[in-house]
Formats: structure tokens, C-alpha cells, sequence
């Protein structure tokens, strides 16, 4: 949602005006937030220099899209006693217990986020914006203050989200849009549990928490891949143990379903990926490569469009495969995914080489972090080589319980950075 990446004051929306205070206490600790964000806007702004007035409006709708959630959230056992939803109230149980697993047995990071609620009265708490060449499948990239490099741009509003998109097809590039249920604050706010993704199945739910924690575990300034990847591997080992621990054949099941999807689609998007990336590489004419371009992109279409006869549940990458107003998809829909995706294999088996042990995997990470992305690719690949991704498996069922989650804390120099899951 990887995402997780866009900042905070990246991803801003004139968002809803926020409701009545319930109390005293609760308008100091949200006071108290939005001098944050003043504070980080201050910084930001100066900084921008003699920066267009289009970047600093772009801070603030994120300064307020931010405040927003900050504002709806509510503690979780608060909206229990009192929401007239008994499924709600249900879910939302089960969310802490989620929580719970995830600092005992997954050690990651024992504070206050998703332990309030927020109802967003929307489908996604952000739109990101993808876009690249057209004969590449190199991601566009947009620098900030403080957060560094990401691949990709946030909006809190839609429309404003297509605007910026449309603005860049302009330009020549392919450029997708895509609705983010969550994203991480990197510790640097308290997330809440958004109504966003709160009534998907509880497998999903569980991946959402566990992945954006991650995001508080390490955060490079400047590598999305890397992050995302990192806290999709967590997320994964995260579900596995966790649907150990449940023991239950129901979420099993709904567990090995979304995993045989997910492997398709993978599947479609590899062949197109290592055929596309011969095409661009190659030394054709440009209207050679667009036609070649185009070709390989319809026979993905097809590829999905035989797969989803065969299994229904596909149905839900029908948006994806719709791309922008039924256009289709296109190098920068590709990109948007391999964020997430491409070194799993790599962390998984700095997984496998460290037993299992989560914490422990958390200070190679942490490690690798602070090297110069040269080195941290080297490093990636070289595990890959030389230990089975597939080891990563035998991790045990559970981490020991009451694994410290010291030394997970977000890193101060991303305190001001969100990622985003998909």
C-alpha cells in the first residue's frame, strides 16, 4: 500500500471537517497532534524553497487528510460498548486480538496504534498515483523532506488523485491510480483501524495490521521496494503463524483461497513482466516496441480473462485489469505491484538463515538498512542464492511467547514518512 511510499504530508486531502469534541481530553491529545503537523508543515515549507504553490497545497491537503483520521478515531473499546452494529462489534474484538498476537508472538511493536477505530465514511483513506516511461518499466519517482524518494504519489481525494494522473498521461507516461485501505505513520501517530478495511475477511484484516506494523519496524528513505517487500514478508509469515495459532479450518480455508488467487495473478504478471522487459531492452524501433507493447498486454488480458472462467474469485482483480477508465492495464498498473513483491523472496530467506526468529530477522534487516542501497541489493540478492525462499516455511508455528519487541521502535530520521500497503 505499500505500499505501503508515500509521506504523511504527501498524501493529504481537504478531507471531512472533523466531528464536535467529545471531551476536554480528547481535543488536548488531537491539539496536541495537529501542532505535529503545523510543526513538520513549517519545516517542509521552507524547505521547498521557491517550490510551485501546487507542492505546498500538496502538504497541506495531506497536513488535513491526516488530521481528519486523526480526529474520527475513537478507542476501540469505546466504539464496542456504544455502536448499535453488533458485527462491528464482533470484528472489532477480534482486531484486538489480532493486535495482541501481533507485539506477543510476532514482536512487532507494542504501542498504541490500531487500538482505536475510525470511520472514514469512504471506500479508501487514499488514492495513489503510479507512473511510468512508456517503453519502461522504471517507476516515476517524487523526492520530499524528511521521507526521501518514493515511487509513487497520495492523494486523500479521488479527484484529486486522476487530476495528477491526468496531468502526467499528458506528459506521455502510463500512469495508474489505485485506492489504498491503509498506510503507516511509521509510530509517528497512533494509526487507527480504518472502516476501510475493517469488514474484510478476517485473514485480510490480520495481513493489513501485521504488514503496517512492519512499516514501524524499518523504513529506508528512499527504497519503496525494499520496504514494501520487507513488510510484506512479515505480513505473510505474520498470517501463517497466526492461523497456527487459531487453530481453525474456517480461516484456513479462507486463507489457501486468497493465496491460489493471488499466486495467479502473480503468475499472469511475471509472464508479462519478463516479456515486456525483453521488449524495452531490446534494440527496436520505438513503434516496434509499442506495438510489441501492446500485443503482450492484450495476451494478459486473455490470460485473466481464461483464468477467471475457471475460478470465479478472480473477479476481484477486475479493476486492476480495467486500468483507468476501462484503458486497460499498462507499465505503471506493473509497477505499482512489483513494489510489493520483489524481494519477498530475498527476506524470506534472511528469515530461514536466522531460524525462524523473528527478532532476530529484525536486526538483519536493520542492519542491512543502514547500508547504501548498493550494498543492500547486493546483499538481497546474495541471500536469495543461497538459501531456498521456500525455507522460510519451516519457521515455527509460533514465536516464543513474550518475544521482546525491543529495538522495533520506527526510526526517528522516517518519524515524518507513511507507507502504504495494497
Amino acid at each position: 500500500m505499500d505500499s505501503r511510499p508515500v509521506t504523511f504530508l504527501d498524501t493529504l486531502e481537504r478531507g471531512p471537517r472533523p466531528p464536535p469534541w467529545r471531551c476536554p481530553w480528547r481535543a488536548l491529545v488531537l491539539r496536541v497532534r495537529r501542532a505535529r503537523l503545523i510543526a513538520l508543515l513549517a519545516l517542509l515549507v521552507p524547505l521547498a524553497g521557491c517550490g510551485t504553490v501546487d507542492t505546498v497545497d500538496y502538504y497541506w491537503q495531506g497536513a488535513v487528510g491526516q488530521f481528519a483520521i486523526l480526529a474520527r478515531a475513537r478507542p476501540i473499546d469505546e466504539v464496542i460498548e456504544t455502536t448499535p452494529d453488533p458485527a462491528l462489534k464482533v470484528r472489532l474484538a477480534r482486531v484486538q486480538e489480532i493486535r495482541t498476537f501481533a507485539s506477543r508472538e510476532l514482536a512487532l511493536p507494542d504501542n498504541a496504534s490500531y487500538t482505536r477505530y475510525a470511520d472514514l465514511e469512504r471506500p479508501f483513506v487514499v488514492w495513489n498515483v503510479f507512473a511510468a516511461p512508456a517503453l519502461s518499466l522504471e517507476a516515476r519517482r517524487w523526492c520530499f523532506p524528511i521521507a526521501g524518494c518514493v515511487s509513487y504519489r497520495g492523494y486523500f481525494d479521488e479527484q484529486d488523485a486522476r487530476a495528477e494522473a491526468a496531468r502526467l498521461a499528458a506528459q506521455g507516461d502510463d500512469v495508474w491510480v489505485a485506492g489504498i485501505p491503509a498506510y503507516s505513520t511509521l509510530g509517528y501517530f497512533d494509526d487507527p483501524v480504518l472502516s476501510t478495511f475493517v469488514r474484510w475477511p478476517e485473514v485480510e484484516v490480520a495481513r493489513m495490521v501485521f504488514h503496517e506494523l512492519a512499516h514501524q519496524v524499518v523504513y529506508v528513505k528512499g527504497d519503496s521496494q525494499f520496504n514494501e517487500s520487507f513488510a510484506a514478508t512479515v505480513e505473510d509469515v505474520g498470517v501463517r503463524r497466526w492461523l497456527a495459532a487459531q487453530g481453525d479450518p474456517r480461516l484456513s480455508g479462507q486463507y489457501e483461497r486468497a493465496e491460489r488467487l493471488r499466486r495467479v495473478f502473480r503468475e499472469i504478471l511475471h509472464d508479462a513482466r519478463r516479456e515486456l522487459t525483453a521488449i524495452y531492452a531490446s534494440g527496436a524501433s520505438e513503434a516496434t516496441k509499442r506495438a510489441r507493447k501492446a500485443a503482450v498486454f492484450a495476451g494478459m488480458r486473455e490470460a485473466y480473462a481464461r483464468a477467471k472462467a475457471g475460478e470465479p474469485g478472480l473477479a476481484g482483480y477486475e479493476r486492476w485489469f480495467a486500468g483507468i477508465d476501462g484503458a486497460g492495464p499498462n507499465n505503471a498498473s506493473i509497477v505499482s505491484v512489483g513494489l510489493y513483491t520483489a524481494d519477498v523472496p530475498a527476506f524470506k530467506a534472511l528469515l530461514a538463515r536466522a531460524g525462524g526468529d523473528l527478532p532476530r530477522f529484525y536486526g538483519v534487516v536493520e542492519e542491512l538498512a543502514a547500508r547504501p542501497k548498493a550494498e543492500r541489493d547486493a546483499a538481497l540478492a546474495a541471500a536469495v542464492d543461497s538459501v531456498p525462499p521456500t525455507a522460510a516455511d519451516a519457521a515455527p508455528a509460533t514465536a516464543a511467547p513474550g518475544a521482546p519487541a525491543s529495538g522495533v521502535a520506527a526510526r526517528g530520521a522516517a518519524a515524518a514518512g507513511a507507507q502504504i500497503s495494497p
